[in-house]
């Protein structure tokens, strides 16, 4: 939701589609179904998981031989940390890397089974995150709804460009000041 408050005509065009397809179906909530058509909201949490991936670093890996990697010796058994979080922001492999752009997985698939190593928010290989399809389920659903029945604005008519974005150190990653959010009903029937 951040990103989305910081970025008004992202979450302009999510609500958009979000409306649309659930209004084309004559129905009046969002239900695990319609997220299937929702293609620019997945893009918005993949853009999302991106640039603010659960964890910022993947899983320790030991490896089990002499390596050399970018001319770099890596001995037996030593630990191995991947930084997703410096993979996500890296300009050699995104463009426009620090901006939440979802337009980019329009175009280019990615999914999350960790096999385009240069996004990896879940990890990849024996260690990749079994809760993906769960945890995905359940934010794309409730964005979904969040989006569907409310408009939001920032409390006291703060400007989007105040928004702190500083996220605390830890094991995973969180906003280091809650979101603070007025929802603006979009229907009448609420």
């Amino acid at each position: 939701m951040s990103e989305l408050i910081k970025n008004p005509k992202v979450m302009e065009k999510a609500q958009g589609e979000v409306r649309r397809v659930v209004r084309e179906k004559g129905k009046h909530k969002v239900d695990e179904e319609d997220i299937q058509e929702m293609e620019y909201l997945k893009c918005v949490v993949k853009e999302a998981l991106r640039l603010h991936p659960p964890s910022p670093t993947l899983l320790p890996r030991e490896t089990s031989q002499s390596s050399n990697i970018s001319g770099y010796h890596i001995p037996p058994k030593t630990k191995v940390m991947i930084n997703a979080w410096a993979i996500h922001r890296d300009p050699d492999l995104w463009s426009r890397a620090e901006e939440f752009v979802p337009d980019r997985f329009m175009t280019e698939n990615f999914d999350f089974n960790g096999q385009d190593l240069k996004f990896l928010p879940f990890g990849a290989g024996r260690r990749i995150c079994p809760g993906i399809p769960f945890g995905l389920a359940v934010v794309e659903l409730n964005l979904a709804n969040l989006l569907y029945w409310f408009d939001w604005e920032l409390p006291g008519g703060a400007d989007k460009e105040g928004l702190d974005m500083s996220e605390a150190l830890g094991i995973e990653h969180s906003r280091k000041f809650p979101l603070q959010l007025v929802p603006i009903p979009h229907f009448n029937q609420i």
